[in-house]
């Protein structure tokens, strides 16, 4: 598994997780 990868998955989850939180 490639760890940029894995960082940019992390970071699209933190990105989900904030557009989440902003629309409830």
């Amino acid at each position: 598994m490639n760890p940029f990868k894995g960082r940019h998955f992390q970071r699209d989850i933190i990105l989900w997780a904030v557009r989440w939180y902003c629309k409830y």
